[in-house]
């Protein structure tokens, strides 16, 4: 079916994907600030999305979209390639982890399903992209992916980095730059009431940091303990 398909409206199943993953439906609002589009341009793409043959989302007027079973699977197909992509770009071209979001937009659209499973044989069939976030896997299936947010750890807990939200170049360099990477191990020394602020040791014997909340928000953990 996806040859059937525009880029913008893979756009539009990827981005409902990734914004109902964990709260069930997405609003107009949502959409258009994450689409960076206005929300009558969502709302007439979601109509049209609604009556495909078959439909590829469930629309209900002021309740939000989801996907259909048809237009979940063409979103993961997308995710799918977008992961891997930026795997590839990352393992074996050298592109930093900042750098790969982007340019595996441009091309996840492009790659033939051939091409796809080569990149994924080529790496060793990873499980996850240079973010930590799982990659589906060829069947479409998708791995479990962990929930807790740092956010939400507190004083003495310690913690796994296992994913970083990737849509921000910037704070990736920064986080980058503090060694909080997927992998990298995080002790909470301190909490602050005020404002939410996280104080932090970044694996053995390494200097305190401070993350407030719209980065921790960001950054999802293994909870150790």
């Amino acid at each position: 079916m996806r040859d059937k398909l525009t880029q913008a409206i893979e756009d539009y199943l990827k981005a409902i994907f990734e914004l109902t993953r964990n709260e069930g439906r997405a609003s107009t609002n949502q959409l258009a600030e994450y689409l960076e589009v206005s929300p009558a341009s969502i709302t007439g793409m979601i109509q049209k999305l609604a009556t495909t043959d078959p439909p590829l989302v469930q629309y209900l007027k002021h309740h939000g979209v989801t996907l259909t079973a048809q237009g979940e699977k063409v979103a993961l197909e997308i995710v799918r390639h977008h992961r891997l992509l930026e795997m590839y770009l990352h393992q074996t071209l050298g592109y930093p982890w900042d750098e790969v979001h982007e340019e595996a937009d441009r091309l996840e659209h492009v790659i033939s399903e051939q091409f796809e499973e080569k990149i994924a044989v080529a790496l060793g069939d990873p499980r996850h992209d240079p973010h930590g976030d799982p990659i589906p896997r060829k069947d479409l299936s998708m791995p479990n992916a962990p929930e807790t947010r740092l956010f939400e750890l507190r004083p003495k807990q310690l913690a796994t980095i296992m994913r970083v939200r990737d849509t921000d170049p910037n704070l990736l360099r920064y986080l980058s730059s503090l060694g909080v990477t997927p992998g990298a191990t995080v002790k909470v020394v301190g909490f602050s009431e005020f404002d939410s602020n996280l104080h932090l040791i970044v694996g053995e014997g390494g200097e305190t940091i401070v993350l407030g909340p719209q980065i921790t928000e960001q950054i999802f953990v293994n909870q150790i303990s």
